[in-house]
């Protein structure tokens, strides 16, 4: 009987699993663990993206007025590392925020040569992303990659003989674990080529009862936020979770300077998920881990810029210290191995936009 080989591609399996299918895994997934946990990725639907658009106008919640100051003080600071040539403006995780709004707009109004590519996992948010883009910049070349971060690099280093400006923005970072930060930067960095920058935000270490107002605010809208998961889970899986049954908790773990976040179980219970086929039980008191938000201190960045290969080339800070944007520059004139960190888990995919 005749034998063969065949190497699965990428075009081989993209159709295998939908959006909804995959939600529907890592729910599976999540749930199943002896420490129940849904990815933070999924805050994002339609209603989860409004209730944090409105967190991020709240007193409170800090991070997003604070890169947005850096943002508008110093950008001529970042226009200048790229002028002079083209490039890419690339953002990972876009979100057509008022920060991608910012650099678009006065970038332009600069006269720098440069195209604007977003890279996202989900093509529903790309599509709307781009036109929104072309409606308003009628005139700036944009090419929106549907894939993960570091194949969407990969495609475009291929094929443009440009000097990248990757913006990684909103202390997007901080979801990772330490050893996945390792991954991410390393992998980044491999993508990238010698002299191209990045531009990655990181929320600051600083008072505690700051950090805790900020997670907890006096409106409850961070609460709805979280409670939202388990809404779309009912509206999208055939989810039957009394909301009303669950509580949201946020925490701040000072072994690993960051801020976590759960859902509550508040009685025992057991929750039927019908796009899954099955029961999920919940002891009273139980919790459901929906994010990890990590706090640095500048030591901590520099680690991790030097453990993955890239140079610092400056900090740049809000007016109260909370919040760095920081430019770092590829390295590639020496050999730098990865630590082992960086090299033993597997790649964070998707887009984290705890802005």
């Amino acid at each position: 009987m005749p034998v063969s080989v065949k190497i699965l591609g990428a075009k081989d399996y993209a159709d295998s699993f939908d959006e909804r299918e995959a939600f529907a895994l890592d729910v599976l997934s999540g749930l199943s663990a002896a420490r129940k946990s849904i990815p933070s990725k999924y805050f994002y639907d339609r209603h989860g993206s409004e209730l944090f658009r409105r967190i991020t106008r709240l007193p409170e919640y800090y991070l997003t007025g604070c890169e947005l100051e850096i943002l508008e003080s110093r950008w001529e600071r970042i226009a200048a590392c790229v002028a002079g040539q083209p490039f890419n403006l690339v953002e990972l995780g876009p979100g057509l925020s008022r920060k991608t709004m910012l650099f678009l707009e006065r970038f332009r109004e600069s006269g720098l040569d440069f195209q604007y590519v977003p890279i996202d996992i989900s093509a529903s948010s790309m599509d709307g992303l781009v036109d929104s883009v072309d409606a308003r910049f009628p005139d700036l070349h944009t090419q929106g990659l549907v894939g993960d971060y570091f194949h969407g690099l990969k495609w475009l280093n291929h094929r443009y003989r440009r000097r990248n400006l990757v913006l990684f923005l909103g202390s997007s970072i901080g979801n990772f674990t330490r050893e996945e930060s390792c991954f991410f930067l390393r992998s980044a960095w491999k993508c990238l080529n010698h002299n191209d920058l990045m531009l990655i935000g990181f929320d600051l270490k600083k008072d505690i009862d700051v950090l805790l107002r900020a997670y907890n605010d006096s409106l409850g809208l961070t609460s709805r936020f979280n409670l939202n998961l388990l809404e779309r889970i009912n509206r999208e899986l055939e989810g039957r979770f009394d909301v009303a049954k669950f509580r949201h908790f946020g925490t701040y773990d000072v072994f690993s300077s960051s801020m976590e976040s759960y859902l509550v179980s508040q009685e025992r219970q057991s929750v039927f998920i019908g796009q899954i086929g099955r029961s999920f039980a919940f002891e009273a008191w139980e919790p459901i881990h929906t994010e990890h938000s990590c706090k640095y201190s500048i030591s901590d960045i520099e680690w991790f810029a030097r453990q993955s290969g890239f140079k610092v080339q400056e900090h740049l800070f809000d007016s109260c210290r909370f919040f760095t944007d920081s430019i770092w520059s590829v390295d590639k004139a020496e050999s730098v191995r990865p630590g082992a960190e960086g090299e033993a888990v597997a790649q964070p995919l998707g887009s984290e936009r705890r802005l």
